[in-house]
């Protein structure tokens, strides 16, 4: 059904359709998810996880037994020696900032192993002929990156002979990102890691793992990354965290990384959480479920957009290791017919109507749409696209597969409303 029930009969003939596609695909989702249920519930009772944990700390938190417990269980979660959970970190971008940040110093090269980062990440590399202020590249850390293969993978022999003397950092992006290659499994992150060990043991493998956490079986910590971080409201802030980040991996990395986000001789031992630690714990042991709303809810709009004659990727029935789906509309003017369809299927904002528009961190103007509970949390529903060629936008999160649906087929409806289907 969809917003107010005013679906066209085409519509409602091919979501009828989408679904009996999407249905065996999504069994197999559900098998996964009660595999993460199930880790995560015996990880909580090993940490021993109580009521005392989830009220309030002020001050520097001292002492505060609920910030360490909740350390050592994303480490648990993450197959990771170490973590570090502060809702003090603002964003995805931050916590990857400092982690960088964190372990690179003047005279080290960062290398990307799968192209050009992220567009918030930019500004924190210094890319461009004037690098921005505190910017990785002002403070003397050179770049370099390696292009992925024609078919999106990592491209292994370029990598390895691009390590130079100065190489300290290998940067992965797990997810898509803004374009249409496909997001990388733990598999091929794990198998680069180990590649680049076998001749360099002192380069840090490092992985955005934004978007990524809990849709495969193992992350890429648990297959030997030294060292990940993420955004809280995304996959493992359940749709409760209402902001924050983690940093996960090697114990030595992740304490220099504390020490950036704090002060030297401080580290992780401070962070108090005057609003309580409750809907962190929450959020993390419904994140499996969160999850698989979010990929279930992906895989039915996949195989409708594609069904309308829209290519989309990953297709329906394709292996997954983010929650972004991506479907390339081909005009400016179906982007934001898009967005502007699916804002009117949130719960809040539902009347706002979005438009493109510059944003900080981002090259090119941006439109975003998502009414959501957190603001910008991608776990509960949302979509955003540069205003760029091939227009295409990105679809993620959900807190429930009937929200996404809801939002897909509005979405559909509007371009249909206003003749923009193919």
């Amino acid at each position: 059904m969809c917003h107010r029930g005013r679906l066209a009969p085409e519509l409602a003939i091919l979501a009828e359709e989408a679904d009996a596609d999407a249905a065996p695909v999504i069994a197999q989702l559900a098998a996964r998810r009660e595999r993460h249920q199930l880790r995560l519930l015996e990880a909580f009772h090993d940490c021993r996880v109580s009521d005392y944990h989830l009220g309030v700390t002020t001050g520097y938190g001292y002492g505060d037994s609920a910030r360490e417990t909740l350390d050592q269980l994303m480490a648990a979660v993450l197959s990771a020696e170490s973590a570090l959970v502060r809702e003090q970190f603002v964003s995805g971008t931050h916590a990857i900032a400092t982690a960088l940040f964190g372990v690179l110093r003047p005279g080290d090269e960062l290398l990307s192993a799968t192209g050009t980062p992220y567009d918030t990440l930019w500004e924190v590399i210094g890319l461009g002929e004037e690098p921005a202020e505190g910017s990785l590249r002002e403070f003397g850390v050179s770049y370099e990156q390696v292009e992925l293969t024609a078919d999106g993978g990592i491209d292994l022999p370029a990598l390895l002979q691009g390590l130079r003397p100065a190489t300290k950092l290998v940067l992965f992006q797990r997810s898509r990102g803004y374009s249409l290659r496909p997001s990388l499994t733990s598999k091929a992150i794990g198998e680069a890691c180990a590649a680049i060990h076998r001749v360099r043991p002192d380069v840090i493998c490092f992985v955005d793992n934004c978007y990524g956490e809990l849709v495969e079986a193992e992350e890429p910590t648990a297959l030997g990354a030294d060292l990940m971080a993420g955004s809280l409201i995304k996959n493992l802030g359940g749709g409760l965290a209402p902001t924050g980040g983690y940093i996960a991996g090697r114990e030595d990395l992740v304490r220099r990384a504390a020490t950036r986000l704090t002060a030297p001789g401080i580290g992780a031992h401070v962070g108090s959480s005057p609003g309580g630690r409750r809907l962190y714990f929450q959020g993390l042991f419904l994140a499996p479920q969160v999850v698989f709303e979010a990929l279930a809810g992906a895989v039915f709009a996949a195989r409708l957009f594609e069904r309308l004659g829209f290519a989309v990727t990953p297709r329906y029935d394709a292996q997954r290791s983010d929650i972004i789906q991506a479907i390339t509309l081909g005009s400016a003017e179906r982007v934001v017919a898009f967005c502007q369809g699916l804002q009117k299927a949130c719960p809040v904002d539902g009347h706002v109507i979005p438009q493109p528009a510059p944003m900080p961190g981002y090259a090119d103007p941006v439109i975003m749409a998502g009414g959501t509970f957190i603001q910008g949390a991608t776990s509960e529903l949302s979509v955003d696209a540069p205003m760029r060629d091939p227009y295409a936008v990105y679809f993620q999160g959900g807190l429930s597969q009937t929200f996404v649906r809801i939002g897909a087929l509005s979405a559909a409806q509007t371009l249909l409303e206003r003749g923009l289907l193919p």
